[in-house]
């Protein structure tokens, strides 16, 4: 792989991972229009890697204070927010799982196309607009349940179709069932890390499984640029939810739909 084509990719995909414009919809741009070959299984496991490093350090308070109740309880202390917290990420993650086993070889054939990606893109934007518009009109908002948790999960399912965007459609999910634009995010990024390191897993299996030659400092490089571009977006992402909320993210969706119908009709 050309070292500035997979250094591109890296970045692209550390950018597009946790901001709900959908990692897919761009990844497929550089492949059309530039005429690029796709990037391997090992390139792929590397940016895996980098994303999740990236989420867990970010939440690393978190997962360390989920991780002590979790031991607690096993300890005899009892449950607290954090032990629910375990058991409603680890209930969500069942669907997109099942999905992923049942349904992976079918998508990649047959979904991963312009028209479907352009589709979904423009669709779950839309969906992302109404669920911000919900938000900003609430005169309360829910706090996080199992029930709500496993409905995020069962929209997360979703996921695995090209254009959907993993975090945009558990945000919409989440935003949707009532709850605040804090609370949506900080559950829509947790969840990702089972769903990002059962990803790496599979595909790292399949890597050793194909015994394929590897350049591992190209690997690295590509792993350790996409840790740090997604740390950096997910930070910046949490700010302008905060501050703007999701519809710059809604606008440059529809753009970028518009961009994808292009391509495809011309």
């Amino acid at each position: 792989m050309d070292v500035l084509q997979a250094m591109f990719l890296a970045f692209l995909q550390g950018v597009t991972e946790f901001l709900p414009i959908s990692s897919s919809a761009h990844l497929v741009i550089p492949s059309l229009v530039l005429g690029w070959q796709d990037e391997g299984l090992t390139f792929d496991v590397a940016v895996h890697v980098g994303t999740l490093l990236a989420v867990v350090l970010y939440y690393r308070r978190d997962l360390c204070a989920m991780a002590g109740s979790c031991l607690g309880l096993l300890q005899g202390r009892g449950t607290n927010a954090d032990t629910r917290l375990v058991l409603y990420l680890a209930l969500a993650t069942v669907p997109v799982c099942v999905v992923g086993f049942l349904a992976d070889e079918f998508i990649e054939s047959q979904l991963r196309t312009l028209p479907v990606i352009a589709t979904t893109t423009l669709l779950f934007g839309l969906l992302l607009g109404l669920a911000d518009r919900h938000a900003r009109h609430a005169s309360s908002f829910a706090t996080l349940t199992l029930g709500i948790a496993l409905a995020i999960g069962l929209a997360q399912a979703l996921a695995p179709v090209p254009g959907v965007s993993r975090s945009g459609v558990t945000l919409t999910a989440g935003l949707l069932l009532g709850l605040d634009r804090s609370t949506a995010a900080r559950f829509a990024f947790l969840l990702s890390i089972p769903v990002i390191a059962g990803a790496g897993l599979l595909k790292g299996v399949q890597l050793v499984q194909a015994s394929a030659p590897v350049d591992w400092v190209l690997m690295l490089s590509a792993a350790l640029l996409a840790a740090v571009t997604a740390y950096a977006c997910i930070g910046l992402f949490l700010r302008l939810l905060e501050r703007v909320g999701l519809m710059p993210f809604v606008y440059y969706r529809i753009a970028l739909a518009a961009v994808l119908y292009a391509l495809w009709l011309f």
